[in-house]
Parts: structure tokens; sequence; C-alpha cells
């Protein structure tokens, strides 16, 4: 079941990126009736992580789900509800691990050993169950005005400290000097344009060996480390920008990473997870930032 899960993701994946489409933007190129996108939310309302948000964005626009919410049909049962006949559930899995007892060669003792796992189960859009309660029906508030959603961007990327320079035409972090590069504010066609960029270049920023240590072993533009870490910071960017209710921008400079991300994805079928898993760590990283400044208001 492990490998079946990971190569029915990544296959999912691929089968996108080989039709140009990035499946972590698609949502928010489309009309959806609940007015905004945010992360998919689990029936108790907590928000997906890694993995699973980028596939069940994937599912809702290949579906036309505009509902952010998914249960299993054991909780459709539980809330007096019941999945339609002949709806067709989406996976997302859930790691773990077991403890198992082995006899080591050499000394005969008994050693345990902690040894991870991925399954994979079925949820349901609530748009394809009846007799809910209202509120799960109900659609989003209307988006954020573009100020205050700015403001509250603009307010975010200054928790983190990270050093953040303004000039030239291109975007890019330098872990020399520790700094992220942008081009002036101006030159972008909008406000979140500006900012989903610059949610992907801090996105970078996370790598450095003083912060989460990422290192994939890049050595030169486009190998295989190159695009994992490229891979990471678009997913890191995507996670960002939902939580920021931002529109990710579609970087011309990024059309080739398409192909390099295809290479490392089908020789690897884990390379996904572990990207996803990488960009979810960055992201809780940049929150972090974020609470005590919430603490300082509410004392």
């Amino acid at each position: 079941m492990r490998s079946d899960v990971y190569q029915r993701v990544t296959d999912q994946i691929i089968a996108e990126l080989e039709k140009g489409v990035r499946p972590w933007l698609k949502p928010w190129n489309a009309e959806q009736a609940a007015g905004r996108i945010t992360r998919p939310l689990r029936g108790n309302l907590i928000p997906y992580q890694g993995i699973n948000v980028i596939m069940l964005w994937a599912e809702a626009m290949e579906k036309g789900f505009a509902a952010p919410i998914w249960m299993t049909f054991k909780q459709a049962l539980e809330l007096d509800a019941h999945v339609r006949k002949g709806e067709k559930g989406s996976l997302v899995v859930f790691a773990s691990s077991m403890t198992r007892t082995e006899t080591v060669e050499a000394t005969g003792e008994e050693e345990e050993r902690n040894i991870p796992f991925m399954k994979g189960y079925t949820v349901f859009n609530v748009e394809q169950v009846d007799g809910l309660p209202a509120h799960y029906y109900a659609t989003a508030e209307a988006r954020l005005d573009p100020v205050k959603c700015n403001a509250a961007a603009e307010t975010f990327f200054a928790n983190t400290a990270a050093q953040i320079r303004h000039g030239g035409n291109m975007a890019y972090y330098s872990t020399g000097p520790d700094h992220v590069q942008m081009p002036p504010f101006e030159t972008f066609r909008d406000a979140e344009s500006y900012y989903a960029t610059l949610a992907h270049e801090v996105t970078h920023w996370t790598k450095h060996p003083k912060r989460l240590d990422r290192d994939f072993g890049r050595k030169r533009f486009g190998d295989e480390g190159y695009a994992m870490e490229e891979l990471v910071a678009e997913l890191g960017a995507a996670f960002l920008s939902a939580d920021l209710d931002l529109t990710p921008e579609v970087r011309p400079d990024h059309a080739s990473y398409i192909e390099n991300w295809l290479k490392v994805l089908k020789e690897d079928r884990r390379a996904i997870f572990a990207a996803a898993s990488h960009a979810q760590r960055a992201a809780d990283f940049l929150n972090g930032f974020q609470k005590s400044d919430i603490q300082a208001h509410a004392a």
C-alpha cells in the first residue's frame, strides 16, 4: 500500500506538469463560487498540510468543487449526513510510524526500530454529501479588501526580519550575503504579484544553515538539487499565498523548471512528498515569527 500511495500521488502531479499546469497554482486561476481560495479543511475545520493541500486543490479544480471542506464517509454518517450514491472520493495520505522488535545478528540482542510508513484514505468534498448542517455549505466571505490584504502581507514579511533589498529586474535569494533581492514594487503587474513573488524568495531564505539548514546538494543551475529547492519554494509560496489570501505569480523565468521537476519526480516517487514536507516546514517557520507579534497585541 505504501508504494502504491507514493506512486499514485506522484503520477497525478506528473500528469498535470506534463500538460504544462502546476497543480498548486490552478485554484487561483478559476472562478470559484466561494469567492476565495483557502487551504483545504478537514471536517473539523482544521486545515490540511503538506502534500494533502496540493492533492485536494487539484481534486477541487478537476471536479469543480468550490467548498474547501472534506470528510470521510464515516464522518458524514456521524453528522447524520450521507455521501450521495455514485460519488467518487479523493485520496489523502497519512504519515505515521510503527515500532518493530528485531534481533541484532551480531549480538543476538533484541532492539526496537521505529519504522515510518504512509497510508492513504478517502475523503469526500461536502458538495458530495447531503444532510450536513448548514454551515458546511456556507460560501466564504467576500475577498479581503486589497489594501487590507497587502497590509497583512507587509506585516507578515516584516515580522520575519529577512533582509529584503530592492533594485534591478530579478527576484532571488543570495545565500552568501543572506538577503532577498526584489525588483522595485512598482514594476510588478499588481501588489499581489509582488507579495506572492516575495513569498517564493523568502521561502528560499529559510534554507540558510542558521534557519532550517535545507540542502539538496545543488551543484549547478538545473540539476536535481536545484530543481528540488525551486519546487520547495514554489510550494512554500503557494501555501503562504493561501494563508495570506494572495494570488501566486506565474513567473516566466520559471517555465523551464517544469522539465527539471518532471525528471526529478519520474526518478523518485517520494520527491513530491519530500518537497511538500520541506515547504510546509518553511511555511510553519515563517508563520512562527508572527506569534510574538500577535501576543504583543493581545497583551
